[in-house]
């Protein structure tokens, strides 16, 4: 039992411990031009926001354009956004939504940077949604997927509630909506398509823990080193969340030297993901290693039912707890990753008729 509690201190020390190096790295190189800059009290608020590598607001440096609100469940339970529609939107040609979550330690503006968000969305013709998670729901901003359900359900409704409010301001379709998050954000990105799979036509987790494997901090530092999911009771109650409902396709990306969030939870969510979709013993076919010039290598597992895939397992060589792909600069984000976001688009148009 020791052993074990020493291994949940070592994980939440891990992601504080690369949230702190990597804010401190980023900003070893300008501290002394930091130091007399007029603008250093705007940065040390962004700082003391948790925000690990504090980004300036997103802007439109090509086509398309920026938009930000504020929205939720009544005026008590709300969560800023920002949202980017690139061109071609209009009324009789809408355009599909990607929901991006950030992980601990972001911020939408900070996540937008590290998955190139804009670039994107203008490439595969999609919107992008970034909710920001508040210091007030969680102090380091991360999305409270290991919270009793009554919270993890509230906070998915509050997502939710954002998604119908920017589809009705503008020409985006509600009818294909997808989501994807890192760490955090990934656990929270498969609770919207647990919670609401008519709604998220496919959904995605890089780097994230098993959805609604923990009740509390502790049960989350478990799931996150790969000693604890849904099983017994706990599927049963997925089970009642669904109904007569199967969840939507999954796409998991993880790299295989995460020390924060073991690559065991990809296959664990997979596996959960097939038990809730009528296939408890899965058996997934496993691809041969690919790479794109000098980037990472990374392997591809599909776990099917018949003809239908209910989850696919990308595994890159190498890759930490960092966005595969991101921009450099950022914290949690891997430049020599297979980009994440344009294999994600490629995984969700499949369901994009």
């Amino acid at each position: 039992m020791r052993k074990r509690r020493a291994d949940w201190i070592g994980a939440w020390f891990r992601l504080a411990r690369q949230t702190t190096r990597a804010a401190g790295d980023l900003g070893r190189a300008s501290v002394t031009r930091i130091a007399r800059d007029p603008a250093v009290k705007r940065n040390v608020r962004r700082a003391l926001t948790a925000v690990a590598t504090p980004t300036a607001p997103p802007a439109s440096r090509g086509r398309g354009a920026w938009h930000e609100g504020s929205w939720g469940l009544g005026p008590l339970a709300q969560r800023s956004y920002r949202l980017f529609i690139p061109p071609g939107a209009r009324a009789g040609h809408p355009l599909p939504l990607v929901v991006l979550l950030h992980g601990c330690g972001q911020d939408a503006a900070a996540f937008a940077a590290a998955t190139r968000a804009a670039a994107a969305a203008r490439a595969g013709g999609f919107a992008v949604l970034l909710p920001e998670q508040s210091t007030s729901a969680n102090p380091q901003r991360c999305w409270n997927w290991f919270r009793p359900e009554p919270i993890v359900a509230g906070e998915a409704g509050i997502l939710l509630a954002i998604v119908d409010h920017v589809c009705r301001l503008h020409h985006l379709r509600n009818d294909a909506v997808f989501a994807i998050g890192l760490s955090a954000g990934g656990a929270m990105a498969m609770v919207l398509g647990l919670a609401f799979p008519e709604r998220f036509r496919a959904v995605a987790s890089h780097s994230g823990a098993v959805p609604l494997s923990a009740r509390t901090p502790v049960q989350g530092t478990q799931a996150m080193i790969g000693q604890r999911g849904p099983r017994g009771a706990r599927v049963e109650r997925l089970r009642r969340w669904l109904g007569t409902r199967h969840p939507p396709p999954l796409l998991l990306i993880h790299g295989d030297a995460d020390l924060v969030v073991n690559v065991a939870n990809a296959e664990a969510a997979a596996t959960l993901w097939c038990d809730l979709g009528g296939k408890p013993e899965p058996s997934p076919t496993t691809s041969g290693a690919r790479q794109r010039g000098r980037r990472r290598l990374w392997t591809v597992s599909d776990y099917r039912f018949g003809p239908t895939l209910l989850a696919r397992v990308v595994r890159v060589a190498g890759l930490g707890h960092a966005w595969s792909g991101g921009a450099a600069g950022q914290a949690f984000s891997d430049p020599t990753g297979p980009d994440a976001l344009r294999m994600a688009w490629g995984f969700f148009s499949q369901w994009c008729d």
